[in-house]
C-alpha cells in the first residue's frame, strides 16, 4: 500500500513536471547535404547580444559558410536534406513569413525564397524532405514540400514532429496522432497520455506523462529506463534528455553519447540523420557529435541563442535570457526541477519502531501530505486557468464580425478552435497555401515608402473613402499606374494579444489577399499587390475612376446611370462577377457583402465587384452550407442566413436582389419612410411587384422607360423578387440571373457605347 501511495505521488509530481508547452520552435538546425552535414544556429552578435545572426558551418570539418540572406529578424530556423528555412519574427500585425534557401553540392546557397506568409506559426519542424508548422491559436497543420499530403487531417494536434514520410503530434488530451505514408508509424502508434513526441527518419518515440519513453516504427537499440524531458531522433539513432539535463543515447552501431559529455547538462537537443547537437546549459555553447564518427564530439559555436524570444513564458524565463532579447525573454523548460538525476522514484522511508525513525516517518508523511495538497491545488489552478482561457477564446471568438464556424465552436475539444486566424475562412490551410503561392510572384509587394510617397504620407487630399478594414487613397505610381490604396487602421497591441479591431483588420486584409490572388475576371476588381511592414497592412488595387454604384444612385446629380439600359448593364456586369465567384472558382467564393457601395465602375462604365474582406470559400461538394455566425451589411443580409446561421451562395443572391431593388427604385436598402421611421427596400418594393404595380415605384430621377425598356424593367423586377425569396432554395442561381439579365438587356435594344462583359476568366 505504501508503495502504491508513493508511486501515485511520483506520478502526480511528474504530471506537473512535464506539461505540454505552448511553443515548439528551435534556434538550431541540421541540414544533411550531398557530401557533408551543415549546422546552422542563431548566434548573438559580439557587440550587441540582442541582435542574432544566422551562422552555418560544415560538420565535422567546421568550415564556415559565407552567404547572404535578407536583413530580417529571425525567430526560429529549421532544415532538412539540402535546405534551410528561416521563420521571421512576427510583427505587431501578427503576420509572419517563412522563407528558405537550398545548399548546392559545393555548399553554395540559392536565392532566399519565401514559401509562406500568414498567421504566426507556434511550431515548426522539418524532416528529411518535408516541413510542417502549427498555425497560431488554431492547431491547424500547414506543410510544405509535401505534394498530395492532406493537412486537414492533422488539425488539432500540437507538439508536431516530422519524420521521413510521416508527421506526428499530440491531441488535446495527450494522445499520439500520426499521419502520412509510413504505415508502421501510423498504425503502430501507442496509446496513453504523452507530454511530447519526436520523429526520426523511420521511427518515432514519445514521453509518457510519467517521464518514461516508448518507441515505434523501425526501432534500433534498447530504450533507456528513467524519467526524461525531451528527445532527439535521427536515422536509427536516438537521444533522450533527462530531467536534470544530462543525455543518454542509443541506436545502431552501438551509438552512444561521447563519454566526455556524460555529465554535461543540455538546454535543448536536436538531431538529423546521423548528427546530434545540443546547447550546453552552463554557457550556451553548441556541441555536436555523430555522423560517421560515433563517440567523437566538437564544439561548433561558442555561444548560440538558447531559444526563441517570447513575451510570455508559462514556466518562467530562462535566467539571464533577457540579454538576448530586444523585447521579451527566452522561456525555460518546465522540467527543470530538483528530481533525482537518475529520474528514479524517490526511495521509500525504511520502517522502524525507533522513536527517531517514527518521527522521521511522521515528517515524511507530512511532506507527502503537503505535496499531495499542493499538487492537487496546483492542478485545480491549472484547470481553472485552462477553462478560463477556453471560455475567453470561445466567447471572444476572434472572428471578423463574429463569423466563425458554429459546428467547430460547439465541438472545440474534438475539432479545434473555430478561430481561423481569428475568423479567416474555414479552410486555413487553403488560405495559407494561397498566401504562400501569391507572394512567390503572382502579386507585387510594394515598399511602404513608395506608397507613402505616392499618397503624400497618406494625406487627406488623397483620401477617397473607406473599405472593409481601413481608409482608401487614390495615387499615381512612378510607372504611371493609377491605383487605389487601402490602408488598415493602426491599432496598438502587444505581441500575441491584438485588439478585436486589429484582429478584424488583419482578417479582412488576409481574406482579400487570399481571394483576389486567385481570381482574374473582367467584373472583379484587380489587386496589384500588397505591403506588410511592421504594423502596416496595405492593399493596392486598380483605380476605378467612376466610383461606386452607391454614389451614382444616391449622391450624384448628373450620372450616366440615369438611363435604364445603363442600370441594367451595370446589374449584368455585377452578376457576372458574382457568378464567376460561385461557379468558376474552385472552391467557390461566397462574397457575403454584396451591396451598391461594393460595386465599382471603371472609365468605360464596366462594373466590378470589390471588397472581399468578409468573403469565405464555399462548402465542400458533399456539404450544402457552412455553419457561420452571420456577417454582412444590415439591409442586404440574407434573413435566412441570419436566422439559421447557415451560409450558402444563395445568401449572396439575396444581397444581390436587394441591390436590384435599389437600382429599380432609387431607394437605399434601409431608408426613411414618409413618417421618418426606417424602412427596408424589400418590404417597400415587393408588394408593388407582386401587384404588377412596379411602374408606380420606379426611380423618379430617371425618365419613364420606353415601351421596349418597360418590359425589360418589369422582368428584372420579378427577377429581384425571386432573389429575395425568404428561403434560399426558392432563389435563382447567379447563372440563372445572368441569363435573365442578358435577355432583359437584349430586349432594350443595342447599347453602342458600352462593351459587353464575359463570364470567362481573363487570360
Amino acid at each position: 500500500m505504501a508503495l502504491q501511495h508513493s508511486s501515485f505521488i511520483f506520478l502526480l509530481v511528474l504530471f506537473f513536471v512535464h506539461p505540454i508547452l505552448s511553443f515548439s520552435l528551435s534556434t538550431l538546425s541540421i541540414t544533411e547535404n550531398v557530401n557533408n552535414t551543415i549546422i546552422c544556429a542563431l548566434v548573438p552578435s559580439v557587440t550587441n547580444t540582442q541582435v542574432s545572426f544566422l551562422n552555418c558551418t560544415t560538420f565535422p570539418t567546421s568550415t564556415e559558410l559565407p552567404y547572404t540572406y535578407p536583413n530580417i529578424s529571425v525567430s526560429a530556423i529549421t532544415g532538412g536534406d539540402g535546405f534551410q528555412c528561416l521563420l521571421r519574427s512576427p510583427t505587431a500585425s501578427l503576420v509572419t513569413t517563412l522563407g528558405c534557401f537550398r545548399f548546392s553540392s559545393n555548399n553554395s546557397t540559392s536565392a532566399y525564397k519565401r514559401i509562406y506568409r500568414g498567421p504566426m506559426l507556434e511550431e515548426l519542424d522539418a524532416g528529411n524532405s518535408h516541413m510542417c508548422g502549427r498555425v497560431n491559436r488554431t492547431n491547424s497543420l500547414q506543410c510544405w514540400q509535401w505534394p498530395g499530403f492532406n493537412t486537414s487531417i492533422g488539425r488539432n494536434i500540437s507538439r508536431i514532429a516530422v519524420g521521413g514520410e510521416f508527421v506526428c503530434g499530440l491531441s488535446e488530451f495527450g494522445g499520439v496522432e500520426c499521419f502520412g505514408n509510413d504505415t508502421a508509424i501510423v498504425t503502430g502508434k501507442p496509446t496513453g497520455n504523452f507530454s511530447l513526441v519526436s520523429a526520426g527518419f523511420n521511427h518515432a518515440c514519445g514521453i509518457y506523462l510519467n517521464g518514461s519513453i516508448t518507441c515505434w516504427g523501425v526501432r534500433v537499440g534498447n530504450i533507456p529506463v528513467g524519467t526524461f524531458a525531451s528527445l532527439a531522433l535521427g536515422n536509427n539513432r536516438s537521444c533522450a534528455v533527462r530531467t536534470n539535463g544530462t543525455v543518454t543515447c542509443w541506436g545502431d552501431n552501438d551509438f552512444r553519447l561521447p563519454e566526455s559529455m556524460a555529465d554535461t547538462q543540455f538546454l535543448s537537443f536536436i538531431a538529423k540523420g546521423k548528427t546530434f547537437c545540443g546547447i550546453v546549459t552552463s554557457n550556451y555553447s553548441l556541441f555536436c557529435f555523430g555522423r560517421d564518427m560515433v563517440g567523437s564530439n566538437s564544439m561548433v559555436f561558442e555561444r548560440v541563442l538558447p531559444g526563441p524570444c517570447r513575451m510570455n513564458c508559462p514556466h518562467g524565463p530562462l535566467p539571464g535570457s533577457s540579454i538576448f532579447c530586444n523585447n521579451g525573454v527566452i522561456c525555460r523548460r518546465s522540467c527543470e526541477t530538483t528530481l533525482t538525476p537518475s529520474g528514479s522514484p524517490p526511495a521509500l522511508p525504511p520502517s522502524s519502531s525507533s522513536g527517531g525513525d517514527n518521527n522521521k516517518g511522521r515528517n515524511n508523511n507530512a511532506r507527502i501530505a503537503f505535496l499531495v495538497v499542493g499538487s492537487v491545488g496546483t492542478f485545480a489552478l491549472v484547470m481553472v486557468l485552462c477553462f478560463s482561457f477556453f471560455k475567453f477564446c470561445k466567447g471572444r471568438g476572434c472572428r471578423i464580425h463574429d463569423s466563425g464556424r458554429l459546428d467547430e465552436v460547439a465541438t472545440a475539444p474534438q475539432n479545434g478552435s473555430s478561430l481561423r486566424l481569428q475568423g479567416i475562412p474555414p479552410r486555413p490551410t487553403t488560405l495559407e497555401k494561397r498566401l504562400s503561392h501569391m507572394v512567390s510572384g503572382q502579386l507585387e509587394e510594394f515598399p511602404l515608402q513608395v506608397l507613402a510617397q505616392a499618397t503624400k504620407n497618406f494625406s487627406q487630399e488623397h483620401k477617397i473613402g473607406y473599405g472593409s478594414f481601413g481608409s482608401v487613397y487614390q495615387a499615381k505610381l512612378d510607372d504611371g499606374r493609377e491605383v487605389a490604396i487601402k490602408r488598415a487602421e493602426l491599432t496598438s497591441s502587444l505581441y500575441g494579444v491584438g485588439t478585436k479591431r486589429q484582429d478584424d483588420n488583419e482578417n479582412a486584409f488576409l481574406s482579400e489577399l487570399a481571394h483576389l490572388s486567385r481570381v482574374n475576371h473582367k467584373n472583379l476588381v484587380r489587386l496589384y499587390g500588397f505591403c506588410e511592414d511592421g504594423s502596416e497592412l496595405v492593399l493596392v488595387y486598380e483605380f476605378l475612376s467612376n466610383g461606386t454604384l452607391h454614389n451614382h444612385l444616391h449622391k450624384l446629380k448628373d450620372s450616366p446611370l440615369k438611363l435604364w439600359t445603363m442600370r441594367l448593364k451595370v446589374a449584368l456586369d455585377a452578376a457576372r462577377g458574382i457568378e464567376y465567384l460561385h461557379t468558376y472558382v474552385v472552391p467557390p467564393v461566397i462574397h457575403r457583402d454584396i451591396k451598391s457601395s461594393n460595386i465599382l465602375l471603371d472609365s468605360k462604365w464596366t462594373a466590378k465587384v470589390s471588397d472581399f474582406g468578409l468573403s469565405l470559400m464555399g462548402p465542400e461538394d458533399d456539404e450544402s452550407h457552412l455553419s457561420m455566425r452571420a456577417a454582412g451589411t444590415v439591409g442586404y443580409m440574407d434573413p435566412e442566413y441570419y436566422r439559421l446561421q447557415q451560409l450558402t451562395t444563395k445568401s449572396d443572391v439575396y444581397s444581390y436582389g436587394v441591390m436590384l431593388l435599389e437600382l429599380l427604385s432609387g431607394f437605399k436598402a434601409i431608408h426613411p419612410h414618409e413618417n421618418g421611421a426606417p424602412r427596408n427596400v424589400v418590404d417597400f418594393m415587393l408588394p408593388h411587384i407582386i401587384a404588377d404595380e412596379l411602374h408606380h415605384v420606379l426611380d423618379p430621377k430617371l425618365p419613364p422607360p420606353t415601351p421596349d425598356e418597360i418590359e425589360a424593367v418589369v422582368y428584372v423586377g420579378y427577377l429581384a423578387a425571386d432573389c429575395v425569396s425568404p428561403e434560399g432554395k426558392d432563389r435563382p442561381s447567379m447563372t440563372e440571373i445572368v441569363s435573365s439579365l442578358e435577355k432583359a438587356l437584349a430586349a432594350c435594344g443595342p447599347q453602342p457605347f458600352l462593351s459587353r462583359s464575359s463570364t470567362e476568366s481573363l487570360a
